[in-house]
């Protein structure tokens, strides 16, 4: 996994769930995932990889989490743990604070915002990969969060459907240092083609927009 070429034509940045309630001082897992954050410098990260890409002009996806509303998972079969949690503590509410991107994530003119994921995997129920092939793309780059569920369900179910799929290991966080290990040591080298920092994806997408 050294020396990726990134055509701008080819390639598009995947930002997963850039949400208040992620991402910002006084969301709802803010505190769960401060220290793996600060520890990561993870929305520097963020900020640096996507201002690169767009000045590389390479295609920004945003791939949201489903906003709770009153009723979601009521009378479901079976809501995994994780969306028990979600209607437990209303995560991400629509039309609250929380629910609302993070201010340096705001969707630009030209970005695609694709549909809510229920779950782990921004494919999944949603037209992430018919967007995706609409604007021809064979590379991902998938930066967000968390790094062990989103990030890694989406990016496993891309290398799926054929993608080349790149981790950012420092543009995502976790709640534990374990599960960024998890993520970026034991499962990202079973499904990933790339597995960079911040500092080598920049340094790539600057070539291929000079090449």
């Amino acid at each position: 996994m050294t020396n990726p070429v990134y055509r701008a034509e080819r390639t598009g940045l995947l930002l997963v769930d850039p949400y208040n309630d992620f991402l910002s001082d006084g969301g709802k897992l803010f505190p769960m995932l401060k220290e793996v954050a600060d520890d990561v410098r993870l929305l520097e990260n963020l900020r640096n990889t996507v201002a690169t890409a767009r000045a590389s002009d390479i295609q920004v996806f945003y791939v949201p989490h489903r906003r709770w509303q009153p009723g979601d998972y009521d009378n479901w079969d079976h809501p995994n743990p994780t969306q028990r949690l979600v209607q437990q503590r209303h995560t991400f509410a629509k039309g609250t604070w929380g629910g609302e991107w993070h201010p340096d994530f705001v969707p630009q003119d030209g970005d695609i915002i694709v549909q809510e994921h229920w779950g782990q995997s921004g494919f999944a129920n949603t037209d992430l990969d018919f967007q995706l092939k609409q604007q021809g793309i064979t590379h991902v780059i998938v930066i967000g969060l968390l790094a062990n569920t989103c990030i890694e369900s989406t990016s496993r179910f891309a290398m799926e459907l054929g993608y080349h799929v790149t981790l950012v290991r420092d543009a995502t966080a976790a709640f534990k240092k374990e599960m960024m290990h998890a993520a970026h040591e034991l499962n990202g080298p079973t499904f990933a083609h790339e597995i960079l920092t911040t500092a080598d994806l920049i340094a790539a997408l600057n070539t291929g927009a000079a090449a």
